[in-house]
């Protein structure tokens, strides 16, 4: 790789390519949490509307900072309401919007587990979590452990991930055995994966909006509003609601 490449060129790019092209491939940039949701929905809208489109994903600190050293998307979709704003804010980008709220799960591979129980009562080795500093639902996981008093007596026993990818993934490989994640990240097409689960009431942490934003150096604006069209669809919803998110 050259050193002077920008960071966004090693992005991973899924591309979804058509006959039917317009003047310009709509690229979007979209955080981790939502990238498994953002394919199914590119999938459906290019059988709907025949246009091309680009996505890429990695976490939202790391598209902003892409987007700050000039990477070319036309709409960036964030795990936070933040960094939109602070796009916004910096005349790099137009008007926030909210595309979907998170929910936050703990989740167990283990089977047929009480895993409220297990967490509250500490029956655990290891708890995963997304840093409450860096990541949305990291904070949200913060939030639950305080209200159930477990915050200051878990610390021990916590590992932390930069993202809930990598919280995820402690879970997965079994480097811990509970983790508070995204909903997205074990519910997709309606249902749970394997495994045991506690979808944390809602009114336990802050609501985990999701706003995006369109970007100023985007150069197909009716590509743009052809896509948020199509989100605040019907059609759309049903995709969104069933890789866990809710929708206002």
């Amino acid at each position: 790789m050259a050193k002077n490449r920008p960071i966004w060129q090693s992005c991973f790019v899924l591309s979804l390519f058509s006959h039917t092209a317009l003047s310009q491939t709509l690229t979007i940039a979209v955080a981790n949490n939502f990238y498994g949701s953002m394919n199914a929905l590119v999938r459906d809208y290019k059988q709907q509307q025949g246009h091309d489109v680009e996505v890429s994903t990695g976490s939202s600190g790391q598209l902003y900072a892409q987007i700050l050293n000039g990477a070319p998307f036309d709409l960036f979709f964030s795990a936070d309401q933040h960094r939109p704003q602070w796009l916004v804010e910096q005349q790099l980008a137009d008007e926030t919007f909210t595309y979907a709220q998170g929910v936050l799960v703990a989740w167990s591979p283990t089977e047929h587990i009480d895993v409220k129980t297990e967490m509250l009562s500490e029956h655990f080795q290891y708890l995963a979590i997304a840093d409450p500093r860096l990541a949305p639902y990291g904070l949200a996981a913060q939030q639950v452990l305080e209200k159930y008093q477990q915050w200051q007596r878990v610390q021990n026993k916590l590992v932390i991930g930069k993202g809930v990818n990598v919280a995820y993934q402690f879970v997965f490989t079994g480097n811990a055995q509970i983790g508070l994640l995204a909903k997205s990240q074990v519910y997709q097409q309606g249902q749970f994966q394997s495994g045991s689960v506690w979808q944390v009431p809602l009114g336990d942490y802050s609501p985990i909006k999701q706003d995006a934003v369109i970007l100023k150096l985007s150069k197909d604006k009716v590509s743009v509003k052809s896509f948020i069209s199509y989100l605040n669809s019907e059609r759309a919803k049903e995709i969104i609601h069933s890789y866990g998110y809710l929708t206002d």
